[in-house]
């Protein structure tokens, strides 16, 4: 079913964005919890803006992971930036599209009139992802608590055993799909199968990815970014996943991760663990004249759309299409793409099936294959391999990206696009006049 975004004949722009950078977990928790990170990607926007913080209708947040401190981690960002008691704010949770997924919600919202200004974006820190007891520890954990008198308690203190203190890592059970039993990478496997992609293509993709970022960090095309400081003393200015030295030499010395003796996917090129913030602003034109805010585009339609969860990466050539054929528009009509980058075999393989006239006639109902969309225009400033993919957060990432390349070149439409864990796809539709 189709998700519009512009109803009423309200339309909704977006007016200003920052991001932190996206800082690639490295074994420990990182420096920032993501309630950290999202108060560090505000402070800068909203000091910048000719408003006050408490004159938005609502803050909404993308998030998959808040901490055990962070429950509602909207409300918790809106109050520590100062958005005061009365600005509600709530989170939303779409897996790897969280972000968009508050942008989204944000849009519908004023497009409707219920809303004139709303701070929305996405928020993850993998790093800090929860370590948790298993479920015997917890049943033996009751038992112990139940026990009031010294020998009872001794008694069930004899019966802890290894098995009790096994951990359960809450972030490999969250990239496990739980119906189909399967890991992100490993749906990923099978896209690389379905539509034959080589390592080859995925190692070179992986090195595009970050020649691309490096060019975009050299000349300084990534000014959404704000500096992040820790309590340490120490700054961050930049992506810290980039590999500048990566190569197709280095890459192919990988071995497989989710398919050890016949896979094709791995960690040069998948999608960093990462930690993240995004906010974008957005506003009716109500809000645009009483404040006088600049314009950096329009969202003007969005679509989400469900398949086959062993499947999940192809999620971006369903939600992708609709829209081209709501608007009678054929990839020509677009003039930049961002595919958020999962995994490199997940962005080929919808590069893929659009190219493929059983796919998009079976799968798309189309008459047709839609055809391939241009390299030169597809994530031309790096993407989830070389940045990261902090999950909440991607969503509204590609979205600010996706805004700043069509500025910088003068485009008048966009289209950003994920896939989503579980067997989903998103996308937006964006223009500039």
């Amino acid at each position: 079913m189709a998700v519009k975004t512009q109803l009423n004949g309200r339309k909704v722009y977006v007016v200003d964005g920052a991001r932190t950078p996206f800082l690639k977990a490295r074994g420990k928790p990182g420096p920032f919890v993501a309630a950290d990170l999202a108060v560090a990607a505000g402070q800068s926007l909203l000091a910048r803006q000719p408003f006050e913080p408490d004159v938005f209708d609502e803050v909404i947040a993308g998030c998959v992971m808040p901490g055990p401190d962070e429950a509602n981690i909207a409300r918790v960002a809106a109050l520590r930036l100062g958005c005061g008691d009365k600005v509600p704010a709530w989170t939303v949770q779409r897996n790897c599209a969280s972000g968009m997924q508050a942008l989204d919600c944000a849009a519908h919202n004023i497009a409707s009139g219920r809303s004139d200004l709303v701070l929305a974006g996405g928020i993850e820190a993998m790093s800090h992802a929860p370590v948790l007891l298993n479920l015997e520890m917890v049943n033996w954990l009751a038992d112990f608590s139940r026990a009031k008198k010294p020998l009872h308690k001794l008694k069930q203190l004899a019966r802890l055993r290894g098995k009790h203190l096994k951990p359960v890592i809450a972030l490999l059970r969250g990239l496990t799909d739980p119906v189909v039993g399967l890991s992100m990478g490993q749906t990923a496997e099978n896209l690389a199968y379905r539509f034959n992609i080589s390592r080859h293509d995925m190692d070179a993709f992986a090195v595009e990815s970050h020649r691309r970022l490096a060019a975009a960090q050299d000349g300084g095309l990534l000014d959404e970014i704000v500096t992040l400081y820790d309590t340490q003393g120490n700054y961050y200015q930049h992506d810290d996943g980039l590999r500048r030295d990566t190569d197709m030499v280095s890459l192919s010395k990988l071995k497989p991760v989710f398919d050890r003796k016949f896979g094709k996917v791995t960690a040069g090129n998948s999608a960093q663990v990462t930690d993240g913030a995004a906010w974008l602003i957005l506003a009716s034109s109500v809000a645009v004249k009483k404040y006088k805010l600049p314009v950096l585009g329009e969202i003007v339609d969005s679509q989400w759309a469900g398949l086959e969860p062993a499947q999940m990466g192809l999620g971006p050539a369903y939600a992708m299409a609709p829209l081209l054929q709501r608007h009678k528009l054929g990839i020509e009509d677009v003039d930049y793409w961002e595919i958020n980058e999962a995994f490199a075999t997940q962005v080929l393989a919808c590069i893929e099936a659009w190219k493929d006239d059983v796919f998009c006639h079976k799968e798309l109902g189309l008459k047709k294959a839609l055809g391939e969309i241009p390299h030169e225009r597809l994530n031309v400033d790096g993407g989830g391999i070389s940045i990261g993919h902090p999950v909440g957060a991607s969503g509204a990432r590609i979205v600010l990206h996706l805004l700043k390349v069509m500025q910088r070149e003068d485009a008048r439409r966009g289209i950003a696009s994920l896939c989503i864990g579980g067997g989903q796809g998103g996308a937006m539709l964006l223009e500039r006049n």
